[in-house]
């Protein structure tokens, strides 16, 4: 039996508050083209089909979509719920969808009734494990104090090889959760509410292979134990990874081989360093003309309407900041302001926030002190010098 492993869709996300639709359905039909090519059996999707608990009208049409070209291309498909999903919702049909191979495992209750696939050796057991929050978990689960990721999942893999034992043969579980030595990406949402959020991977001993969700990048935990990664990139922290899948095959005695499959990038993300006029001007960038881009600003003044005037370059950019140059070395605030008088602190101000003040907003700034002080019963400041002009500060 042939298996891909993919996850952590997260269909309906967007990315510095762009829509990413578009680009989630070009992922699901590259992978819809690989089970295809690839002759796939079975896709496990374990967790985090959706960005939101409540998807919109779009994200569900983009998701079906992707589902229907995947059970076309020839897969079954076994998912489970992950904490970005409802699983009431997510699960919502799901005795009328597994008949046209669409098997959906969001409750606890389907934890040990596994679905049951036949390949030329025999049955393989595909075991699912939603996402499992502690505090709403345990009591279902038999283990009313339990506190941890750790409790709860240990008690749901029990429940799993109990079953798994008595039927024999073959057996794969999905599972989404935070296992020991995995690295993040920063683009999940943390699981730690109601406890410990990390699991080891020996909680999962006698499985054939274990198709983990959660993580965003392809990583190999052990050789039966991996997360597949999301399909996109959902942060810059994840610019330099390529997104993959495995291909996973079973023989008649358990795993054979596990292949990394790298899929195809929908738009490259880059980071870009520099004043406003260097990135619109540079030939440099000319290659990352299409990618989505986040810029930081090294302007001494900071630019007016940048992502605008950056988007005429860059037209998928969708994120700028400014990183102000330093004007002063380093120091405590007591020793930058000693001996200073209030004119020349509030001057100094004005000059790292914006640009060195004019005479005339000095005066103004003058005028604004003595009328304080007046208010204050302090004798008065010396006036201002006036521009004969206005009859204002100078």
């Amino acid at each position: 039996m042939r298996i891909l492993h993919t996850s952590d869709w997260h269909i309906g996300r967007t990315f510095h508050g762009v829509d990413l639709l578009a680009d989630q359905a070009r992922a699901l039909a590259a992978i819809a083209e690989l089970v295809s090519a690839r002759h796939v059996d079975v896709v496990v999707v374990p967790g985090d089909v959706y960005d939101r608990s409540i998807p919109s009208s779009d994200a569900v049409a983009v998701c079906n979509a992707g589902l229907e070209a995947i059970r076309e291309a020839g897969a079954v498909i076994v998912a489970t719920s992950g904490n970005h999903d409802s699983p009431v919702r997510l699960g919502a049909g799901a005795a009328f969808a597994a008949h046209g191979g669409l098997h959906l495992i969001t409750r606890i209750s389907q934890i040990d009734r596994p679905v049951m696939l036949d390949d030329g050796h025999g049955p393989v057991a595909f075991y699912g494990i939603p996402y499992l929050e502690p505090e709403i978990t345990r009591a279902e689960l038999g283990i009313p104090k339990a506190r941890s990721h750790q409790e709860v999942l240990d008690a749901a893999m029990h429940r799993v090889r109990t079953d798994a034992e008595a039927r024999g043969g073959r057996r794969v579980v999905l599972a989404h959760a935070f296992v020991v030595g995995a690295e993040p990406t920063g683009s999940e949402r943390s699981i730690s509410v109601g406890g410990v959020e990390t699991v080891s991977a020996s909680a999962f001993d006698g499985a054939d292979y274990v198709a983990l969700g959660h993580l965003h990048s392809p990583q190999t935990v052990t050789e039966r134990v991996r997360y597949s990664g999301s399909p996109l990139p959902y942060s810059f922290g994840e610019r330099t990874h390529r997104k993959a899948a495995w291909l996973v095959d079973l023989d008649e005695t358990g795993l054979a081989s596990v292949e990394r499959v790298e899929l195809p990038v929908v738009r490259e993300l880059s980071r870009l360093s520099g004043t406003l006029d260097e990135l619109l001007t540079d030939p440099a960038h000319e290659a990352v003309h299409d990618h989505y881009v986040s810029a930081v600003l090294t302007d001494k003044v900071r630019p007016l309407d940048a992502m605008r005037r950056l988007r005429e370059r860059f037209p998928h950019a969708v994120h700028v900041e400014w990183d102000r140059p330093a004007t002063a070395p380093e120091g405590r605030y007591r020793d930058k302001v000693r001996g200073r008088s209030d004119l020349e602190i509030a001057g100094t101000f004005l000059a790292d926030v914006r640009f060195e003040a004019s005479v005339r907003e000095i005066g103004w700034v003058e005028q604004a002190l003595r009328d304080a002080d007046r208010r204050r019963g302090v004798g008065e400041r010396p006036a201002a010098p006036t521009d004969a002009r206005t009859d204002v500060p100078a």
